[in-house]
């Protein structure tokens, strides 16, 4: 119920009336039926934006951090992300992507509409990073249809670290639906499911129009601050 809330009376009106967002190829979203949004991530608005602008109720699967936040404010953040629609998932571990998978296949198994970031992490520059095949075996395990979408000006809108947007022109582009039903049954092939992951990831650069790296951001990301770290002036500690 509060998801309604959130999306027709609370959040949804201040977010258009704000971005004003300039939506394309929103008749490519079913209307009924399992599906998988699959979109790039480029900024924290980007979680509300889209399901404030679709018709359907749609549930993202969300890194379990923003449910397990300490005190009166991470109960808040818990319980609106929670009423938001997003569902928790720890992305440490060697099970990570697993339950992932099992947690998405449970929204589609309800015949709903499953919005992920095939990149795994938002982006920390702007660009659009190699995807990671969960998106793939949930589409052929589910037998449900990929909607590729783009969210182009959040970035700039509310890059990292930036916590209040800033108010900037926002697009919302989606693709027509890809199909995967040619590869069914062949969800534990490692070839056919980085194919589809790559076919996502070329729609959905298609629509964005981002420049594109053949890494995982979560790599790029740690050998970023990596070299960060080395960077910075050694400090002695004073002697006792």
């Amino acid at each position: 119920m509060f998801y309604y809330v959130l999306k027709y009376v609370l959040l949804g009106p201040l977010l258009r009336l704000v971005f004003r967002p300039r939506i394309e190829g929103l008749e490519h979203v079913p209307s009924s039926g399992a599906a998988i949004v699959a979109g790039n991530h480029l900024s924290f608005s980007d979680h509300f934006l889209m399901p404030a602008i679709l018709k359907r109720r749609i549930t993202f699967l969300a890194k379990a951090e923003y449910f397990t936040g300490p005190g009166i404010k991470g109960r808040l953040t818990a319980a609106f992300f929670r009423s938001a629609g997003q569902i928790p998932v720890d992305r440490s571990g060697k099970e990570a992507g697993q339950a992932a998978i099992r947690e998405g296949l449970g929204v589609l198994a309800k015949d709903e509409l499953l919005g992920i970031y095939p990149e795994g992490t938002r982006s920390h520059d702007g660009r659009l990073y190699k995807g990671k095949v969960g998106v793939a075996v949930m589409a052929l395990r589910a037998e449900a249809p990929v909607i590729p979408c783009a969210m182009i000006g959040t970035f700039e809108a509310q890059p990292p670290g930036r916590k209040l947007p800033r108010i900037h022109p926002v697009s919302i582009r989606f693709g027509e639906p890809l199909d995967f039903s040619r590869y069914a049954g062949m969800e534990n092939e490692k070839t056919v499911l980085r194919a589809i992951t790559d076919e996502i990831m070329y729609a959905i650069l298609t629509l964005s129009e981002q420049e594109y790296v053949d890494r995982y951001a979560a790599d790029v990301k740690k050998e970023e601050a990596k070299k960060a770290e080395s960077r910075r002036p050694f400090r002695r500690t004073p002697s006792s």
